[in-house]
């Protein structure tokens, strides 16, 4: 009885290391991808300004050509 006690204690002392390495490696992954999420957002609006300023440049570009030619909106 007492040598199946200390292989079922040596068996669970086992898969809690397991169990503990595993959310270890869970944590480090998740802190990677909130890392990896944070520069995608950055990019994205980085990339949603650069898309409006095309915006206002097209919109001043095509007001002075109206102006220029005498074209009223």
């Amino acid at each position: 009885m007492r040598e199946q006690l200390e292989t079922r204690i040596e068996n669970l002392r086992a898969e809690y290391r397991a169990g503990h390495e595993m959310l270890v490696d869970l944590e480090e992954r998740r802190a990677n991808l909130q890392v990896t999420l944070a520069r995608i957002s950055g990019a994205i609006q980085v990339l949603q300004e650069l898309l409006q300023g095309c915006h206002s440049d097209a919109e001043t570009a095509r007001s002075a050509e109206d102006g220029a030619s005498g074209v009223t909106a």
